[in-house]
């Protein structure tokens, strides 16, 4: 059986602290724990409750954050519980029980509009995945019993999911007016079966963990960097709304040519592709004071 490995991660909040699992722990449902008797559902909150500095337990997706008493900092105990959560998980113990399962609220799923007309955002009340995945084939989609599942129908071209919801792009062979209700029963009642909707391992093996994320961010160059952080908080928020996503590719520091990935509803659709294109690069141009820089818009 495989490891799992649990990396730290620094919060906003001096007092909360991020252990990381390089799959998920949960199956997409979050928890929160204020005591140990809130905690009779999740053994490993149970267990971590019994250090004398646990304020309360946050579990969710491929992650545990911990808040702390102002009796201990951080550096002195984070290594520590590392390799206790480590432990706890490589023993093969629950983190959650079955019961929570049972009380979780309905699932509710709305079809949303986007600017492309061959792609469609299906909007859940609950979180899906912990980042963002595309496959285009049913191949590409092994990793996600659900994509793999939606590919069985024949009007589904790619799937795209991020956060809480899914981006499905149709062939011409159906109209979304034929098609719309059939997918989003289709969803919802694949969600509410608690079935995986991404395989535990698919994080680390798609390099999607945020360890391994935060590792190729610093390889890269410092422009490479500024660019990435623009996309992330001016571009890719406003591309998510539209049931789309953006990724960094490279930078040429010699041509000065930006390249980025469109995904979901952004891919594929020329006048879309054409007007992000632009917009990304006058942004570019004007936040970095290059007035040289190019984009090249590659659909993913």
């Amino acid at each position: 059986m495989q490891t799992t490995t649990i990396s730290i991660h620094k919060t906003s909040n001096p007092t909360i602290i991020k252990f990381e699992a390089d799959k998920f722990l949960t199956n997409h449902e979050s928890f929160e724990f204020s005591n140990i008797d809130e905690a009779q559902n999740s053994p490993l909150a149970q267990q971590l409750f019994y250090l004398p500095f646990i304020k309360k337990v946050y579990i969710s997706g491929n992650f545990i954050a911990l808040e702390r008493y102002d009796i201990v900092e951080w550096e002195d105990v984070q290594e520590e519980v590392a390799q206790q959560i480590e432990q706890y998980i490589n023993d093969g113990k629950p983190v959650v029980t079955e019961e929570n399962v049972q009380n979780q609220k309905p699932i509710s799923i709305y079809a949303e509009s986007t600017p492309n007309p061959a792609v469609l955002k299906f909007v859940a009340n609950k979180k899906l995945v912990a980042t963002s995945y595309e496959f285009v084939s049913r191949e590409d989609a092994k990793y996600s019993p659900l994509a793999t599942e939606l590919f069985h129908l024949p009007f589904v071209r790619s799937v795209f999911f991020d956060e809480n919801f899914i981006s499905v792009t149709k062939s011409d062979v159906a109209e979304w007016s034929e098609i719309t209700t059939e997918l989003r029963e289709f969803i919802r009642n694949y969600i509410e079966s608690g079935k995986d909707i991404i395989l535990a391992d698919a994080p680390k093996v798609l390099k999607k963990t945020e360890s391994q994320v935060e590792a190729q961010f610093e390889n890269y160059d410092d422009i490479s960097k500024e660019i990435i952080t623009i996309l992330e908080e001016y571009v890719k928020p406003a591309v998510a709304s539209d049931g789309g996503n953006i990724e960094f590719q490279s930078y040429d520091p010699k041509t000065k040519k930006v390249s980025v990935i469109l995904q979901g509803a952004c891919s594929g659709c020329p006048s879309s592709t054409y007007t992000l294109k632009n917009g990304i690069e006058n942004m570019l141009k004007e936040m970095l004071k290059d007035k040289d820089l190019t984009v090249e818009a590659l659909n993913g």
